[in-house]
């Protein structure tokens, strides 16, 4: 195959989630207020863990670091797929297209790590308490944080790398509403059995063994807290359950579509949108509702605007 038509294929459509008019306003509301609450729900969390100092620890700084990935994973495909429902132009570049293999990869990679983070300081914090404040220190925090951006960044490269040796000369259309790598390669004038062995090995393993370690670390914990059943026990276990469901509802899909990438079109879409629409929004709701100090942290952040905004005097 002469690798020079490469460039054949400028841009790709994206079929997006359905033909059906009534269907795309539907999703278009839909889209929309997940996609607000998301933003809101998350920038709420920032704000209010750098603000109130009494959120100044470990479990929070990490928390806050997820609500900058969930922003950041909800806003690289959404907003785009919003638009097209309006404007109904649902091109993207061969550019925008791999912009979107990039960032996603970026997001979901850091999102891992950072997941994976958050259940080591529970970890520590439950099966560890004495040594606690030894181990997760500020400096390991932040290190946390920086390498769950530095491995999002190396597993996203290795992606767009791969994605830019394919010789695009066909079918542009994309069966979903952004690009991935499962979808776009399969428009690769090559075989793609082997590109399947790819991603399986890249995204797929480390997406399963990811949520194995983590899967570990939970029982472990809920076995802890099961032997040393006291008052606080109960706040561990809805804390660690609480992170677990988020875990499974990120996992999940992420393993089902890298581990089968030429399985069914139809189940990996509704998939997708399970981990860059519904995840983003879950988290907010997950970890505020559930988490006491977080609960009061926003109320007092309420209060004081509230309280700010009567102390201007009005002229």
């Amino acid at each position: 195959m002469d690798v020079s038509n490469k460039s054949a294929v400028s841009e790709f459509v994206l079929l997006g989630l359905s033909n059906s008019w009534e269907l795309q306003m539907f999703f278009f509301m839909v889209f929309s207020l997940f996609y607000v609450v998301t933003m809101v729900g998350n920038s709420l969390i920032v704000i209010t863990v750098v603000v109130d100092s009494h959120l100044h620890s470990p479990m929070y700084f990490l928390l806050a670091n997820l609500s900058v990935i969930d922003m950041s994973l909800a806003s690289f495909a959404t907003p785009k797929m919003i638009t097209d429902y309006l404007t109904g132009h649902k091109t993207i570049s061969f550019d925008g297209c791999i912009t979107q293999i990039f960032f996603l990869h970026l997001f979901t990679g850091t999102e891992i790590i950072s997941l994976m983070a958050m259940s080591f300081d529970r970890y520590i914090a439950i099966c560890k308490p004495l040594r606690y404040a030894s181990i997760i220190r500020p400096q390991v925090c932040v290190a946390l944080v920086v390498a769950s951006w530095v491995v999002g960044v190396m597993h996203s490269m290795s992606q767009v790398i791969f994605a830019l040796t394919l010789p695009f000369c066909g079918p542009n259309e994309v069966d979903s509403f952004f690009c991935d790598l499962p979808v776009v390669f399969q428009l690769a004038c090559i075989d793609t059995n082997v590109l399947g062995l790819f991603m399986i090995s890249t995204s797929g393993i480390i997406a399963l063994s990811s949520f194995i370690l983590l899967l570990n670390s939970y029982v472990i914990v809920l076995i802890t807290i099961k032997l040393h059943s006291s008052r606080g026990s109960s706040k561990a276990l809805s804390t660690c359950t609480a992170h677990f469901i988020v875990v499974f509802m990120f996992f999940g899909p992420c393993i089902f579509i890298y581990m089968w990438p030429l399985s069914s079109f139809l189940i990996d879409k509704i998939l997708s949108v399970f981990y860059t629409i519904f995840t983003p929004v879950l988290n907010p709701i997950i970890y505020t509702l559930r988490n006491q100090e977080v609960k009061i942290a926003v109320i007092k952040l309420k209060n004081r605007l509230l309280n700010s905004n009567k102390a201007t005097p009005h002229h």
